[in-house]
């Protein structure tokens, strides 16, 4: 007996499922409203259930068997991508979809150059960016909404592997005139009298604390964000320092303020850069080359985008 629903219908009710409402799926599938509704019909006529609870004003949520269904539309989905990478494999070409997750702190840094080459070197493929922050981005990838994530080493369960890419030091960022902006590195305990700027997100907020935890000190946290660009220019405005990983070939802050980068020094760790993908997610063609892409791009000696302190010394490329 020939199938009665599509794949298309199926992508639409996991949208529907994750959002929670029809219009909020429909920016993310970037298809109308109607279409989305007329499928969510189709399918609760074909099967003879209803897969959602309409609530007025308030969207829709999934019933018991809605969410049984949606698991399952998600495997079949994930089933059928992979045809996608037989054919890969069997020409030897590389093309298709590929959804790349990326962590919010460096999405507007590197991911642009590093999508621009790959998508040069690989003009059939479909690529597609998400950034968040990342116990969503863990998510995405176990729901198969991710191919892969560039990310940080932090908190990675045992269910997803990470490909290690390059190391990235701690620094202290200020403003050109903060008191310890004259010097060549500074501790956690040097900071920790000074009003801090805390970039406030999941797992990446404990990891900056942890600095000063492990010294037995609070900082004095004045100000949060979850927007890197807010950060640099709240420092740059002298509303305190701040912490991060990242430094920008820029040395001004959006708003044109002028920021240091002190090295951070003490009982700190560097984060590790890398891919997060699912167990067997290299199987794919598509994905390995993304990955041998970034291998090539990202590296101890250049990182798109960004300077990298190497032996006391920065480079910029």
């Amino acid at each position: 007996m020939p199938l009665r629903f599509s794949l298309r219908q199926l992508e639409y009710l996991v949208a529907v499922g994750e959002c929670g409402s029809i219009a909020l799926a429909s920016e993310k599938v970037n298809v109308s409203s109607p279409s989305i509704s007329a499928a969510i019909s189709q399918l609760e006529a074909e099967f003879g259930l209803p897969l959602f609870v309409r609530k007025h004003a308030h969207g829709l949520s999934l019933t018991q068997g809605g969410k049984r269904f949606m698991e399952q539309a998600r495997r079949v989905l994930a089933e059928a991508a992979r045809l996608n990478d037989l054919a890969n494999d069997i020409t030897g070409q590389v093309r298709g979809p590929l959804n790349v997750g990326c962590l919010l702190t460096f999405a507007q840094i590197v991911v642009p150059h590093l999508r621009r080459t790959f998508c040069d070197a690989y003009p059939a493929v479909e690529f597609h960016q998400v950034e968040s922050h990342q116990a969503e981005l863990f998510e995405a990838l176990r729901n198969a909404n991710l191919d892969i994530a560039l990310t940080y080493d932090l908190n990675i369960p045992p269910d997803l592997e990470f490909v290690d890419l390059v190391s990235l030091p701690p620094y202290a960022v200020m403003n050109d005139t903060h008191d310890l902006a004259h010097l060549e590195s500074v501790s956690p305990k040097e900071l920790a009298d000074y009003p801090m700027v805390l970039l406030d997100l999941p797992m990446s907020a404990d990891y900056f604390l942890s600095f000063f935890t492990a010294i037995g000190v609070k900082p004095k946290v004045a100000e949060r964000t979850r927007d890197m660009s807010v950060m640099q220019s709240l420092v740059g405005n002298g509303f305190g320092y701040s912490i991060a990983n990242i430094r920008p070939s820029s040395n001004r802050a959006p708003d044109g303020r002028k920021l240091r980068f002190v090295p951070l020094t003490g009982p700190v760790r560097s984060m590790r850069m890398g891919l997060l993908t699912t167990e067997g997610a290299r199987a794919s063609l598509t994905i390995r080359a993304f990955i041998d892409h970034c291998r090539e791009r990202v590296t101890t000696e250049s990182v798109p985008g960004l300077q990298i302190r190497q032996s006391g010394t920065i480079r910029d490329f």
